[in-house]
């Protein structure tokens, strides 16, 4: 049976900030300091997250996101924001930012298609 959840809920849990920004499935990892003393200490290591201003061509406007920077290289791979969202998966975005995106871009393909 279906769930009634969005599809990138049923991918691996999220933090909250990654919610807000394009993480590319990036989590918080936790481990241990290990000085020379080896006296271990808990720690946690937080993905490299920047504030970028991204432009959608399709769009035609600019959008400020916090982007890590390993989906940064993707979006550079795939050539331009617009690529990426559409050609990843909702359950690999994982962030309710990116998949809003990426149906404000399908609604903007489907008014280019009916108007042409």
């Amino acid at each position: 049976m279906l769930s009634a959840q969005p599809a990138y809920a049923l991918a691996r849990a999220t933090f909250k900030r990654a919610q807000r920004g394009l993480f590319g499935g990036k989590h918080i990892q936790f481990g241990n300091n290990n000085p020379f003393s080896k006296k271990k200490t808990r720690r946690n290591w937080l993905p490299n997250v920047q504030n970028k201003k991204l432009y959608s061509d399709a769009l035609q406007r600019f959008f400020e996101l916090k982007v890590t920077t390993s989906v940064l290289r993707t979006i550079d791979k795939k050539g331009g924001l617009d690529k990426y969202l559409l050609e990843t998966k909702d359950k690999n975005l994982a962030s309710n930012k990116a998949v809003e995106l990426k149906s404000l871009l399908l609604k903007q393909q489907k008014k280019a298609e009916v108007s042409a």
